[in-house]
């Protein structure tokens, strides 16, 4: 049976150094978010950072737009946020609704790259994903998943990693993390033919599609490290992408969800955050 990675002591630790560090500053920092629309898990997700803010003593500001709202207006809000002083960090809350006006998702780079560098704690725009090799505002779920296994003790080295997604937020940094370790890795996605023959090689699988259940027991190689980023809401109960009760018996190490990579995600936001306003 598999060692259950513990994210939620390691953030503990975490939060407790961020909150002894923003009490020795002049001023506390400040984050803001630009919430649109009213996806339930995105609006709890901003709780849950709120209560983060809270606990630590960063200031904390949510704008809200409602669903309909169109490209320009949420431009406008973004721009107006970078402007404002007091905000050492600014987060356009993931996913965007289909804006009106438009018949699909609008690409997010349109907006995130209107965050400035200094303040992109997501680590979305291009500057801040072109400096990811200098680890400057790295993403926060990219270094929560990177904690993680680095908790496992496992060398990286000449391991075969497999990471399934390709989101800017998680997947591609997360393969370029796992790059600089001089792992070998193979990023999976809804185009990838058979998905199984790929993260049955895995010494290292990243679970980060989006996709409830996605990854069964016959997706993993036995002895692997297994980290699931999954967050779905699926009848007010969260769930991740990996079917945890298959897998524990077949992984050496797995994060539950929740309690695995969400508590860590935040932690590094706040991180971030602090970082900004020094």
């Amino acid at each position: 049976m598999a060692v259950v990675l513990n994210g939620k002591k390691i953030a503990a630790e975490i939060t407790q150094e961020i909150k002894q560090e923003v009490a020795k500053l002049d001023r506390p920092p400040k984050l803001a978010v630009l919430l649109v629309g009213e996806d339930q898990a995105s609006q709890r997700y901003v709780d849950y950072k709120r209560g983060a803010c809270r606990e630590v003593g960063i200031g904390f500001q949510v704008v809200r737009l409602p669903a309909g709202v169109n490209a320009i207006k949420v431009k406008e809000e973004l721009c107006r946020l970078n402007q404002q002083v007091d905000v050492d960090g600014l987060i356009l809350q993931l996913p965007l609704p289909v804006l009106a006006g438009e018949d699909s998702p609008t690409p997010i780079l349109r907006f995130t790259r209107l965050i400035s560098s200094h303040k992109d704690v997501d680590g979305l725009n291009q500057i801040s994903t072109a400096l990811l090799s200098s680890e400057i505002f790295l993403p926060a779920t990219a270094q929560a998943v990177m904690r993680l296994i680095r908790e496992t003790k496992v060398s990286l080295e000449g391991k075969k990693a497999v990471v399934v997604g390709r989101s800017q937020m998680v997947g591609k940094p997360v393969a370029q993390l796992l790059l600089l370790e001089n792992a070998t890795v193979t990023v999976c996605h809804s185009k990838t033919k058979d998905l199984a023959a790929e993260t049955k090689q895995a010494d290292i699988l990243v679970a980060a599609a989006g996709v409830p259940g996605l990854i069964s027991d016959r997706h993993v190689k036995e002895g692997a490290v297994v980290i699931d980023v999954g967050f779905n809401w699926i009848k007010n109960k969260i769930t991740g992408d990996v079917c945890f009760q298959e897998v524990k018996d077949k992984a050496s190490w797995i994060t539950p969800v929740p309690g695995g990579v969400g508590p860590l995600t935040v932690a590094y936001l706040l991180k971030n955050v602090l970082q900004t306003a020094k």
